[in-house]
C-alpha cells in the first residue's frame, strides 16, 4: 500500500506539522528526524479531534510535538522506525 502524507498546517518556529494520510485519512502530527545519514519526518497518529483542536491551539500543539521529540507518544507512530532511528531536529 502506498502512502502518501500531506501536510495541511505547519509550524516553522515549533518544528511539526499537521496533515492527512491521503489512502486512509488518518489524521498525524509530523515532527522532523535526522539519524546522520538522512533527514526525515515520524508521523504520529491523531484523532480528528486532536487534529482540529491542534489546528486552532499552536500552543498545545507544540506541547505535543515536544513530547514526541522525547518519544513519550511512540504507540502513535504511524510507521515503525530502523535500527538507525534518528533524533528529533
Amino acid at each position: 500500500m502506498r502512502v502518501k502524507f500531506t501536510d495541511t498546517a505547519f509550524s516553522r518556529t515549533h518544528r511539526y506539522a499537521l496533515g492527512i494520510e491521503e489512502q486512509s485519512g488518518r489524521r498525524y502530527l509530523s515532527i522532523p528526524v535526522s539519524n546522520g545519514l538522512v533527514d526525515y519526518e515520524e508521523y504520529y497518529e491523531i484523532s480528528d479531534a486532536q487534529y482540529s483542536a491542534l489546528l486552532v491551539d499552536e500552543a498545545v500543539a507544540a506541547r505535543f510535538a515536544a513530547e514526541c521529540r522525547a518519544h513519550r507518544h511512540d504507540d502513535l507512530l504511524m510507521q515503525q522506525p530502523g535500527w538507525n532511528r534518528g533524533t528529533a531536529v
